[in-house]
């Protein structure tokens, strides 16, 4: 059954940074998946919740930095350690590679797991902005597929455990909230 699931995995992988290619997107994805292509954003976001987020601006500010701290810290220094799935780039021949191809683990997606907790966070908060944080969150992750680093199941795996750690620490955050600004 496991092999039948990666051959999946590795067929979606293969149309995905294979077959889907073409000149556009072979400039495009390498740039949204670039981290540091995003900081002047996540500042600007960063500033926009601090002077404009509504009573919690403040707290939300400083979840904001939290989140994604412990997010990251989850993914990258904890379940990736712990499953040590090499990535496709590292483990398939003739991937499509356009991005730094590296010797860490591959499950689950940094890239997802950090955007689809801050979609969910930001979203339960701000419910009007539900939709672009999700389609931003959705396209970042799919971009990791596209430039060769990660397998589809990386990232489908990388967002459901965002969702969960943001809608977690958003109920938590949601709780001290209440209790501290009565």
């Amino acid at each position: 059954m496991i092999d039948f699931l990666y051959s999946i995995d590795v067929s979606i992988f293969y149309f995905i940074n294979g077959a889907l290619a073409n000149p556009l997107f072979d400039k495009l994805m390498p740039f949204i998946t670039e981290v540091k292509n995003w900081y002047l954003v996540y500042v600007l976001l960063w500033f926009i919740i601090l002077l404009k987020g509504g009573k919690y601006r403040i707290a939300m500010a400083v979840a904001m930095i939290l989140l994604i701290t412990i997010t990251d810290q989850v993914s990258s220094s904890l379940l990736k350690n712990i499953i040590e799935r090499v990535r496709p780039c590292n483990a398939l021949p003739d991937v499509h590679l356009l991005a730094g191809c590296t010797g860490s683990f591959s499950f689950p997606s940094s890239h997802a797991v950090n955007n689809f907790a801050a979609a969910m966070f930001f979203g339960y908060f701000y419910k009007h902005l539900k939709w672009i944080l999700f389609s931003v969150a959705a396209i970042v992750a799919l971009s990791r597929i596209f430039v060769g680093v990660h397998y589809p199941s990386d990232v489908i795996g990388g967002a459901l455990i965002g969702v969960v750690l943001g809608f977690t620490l958003a109920k938590l955050y949601s709780f001290l909230l209440v209790r501290v600004y009565k």
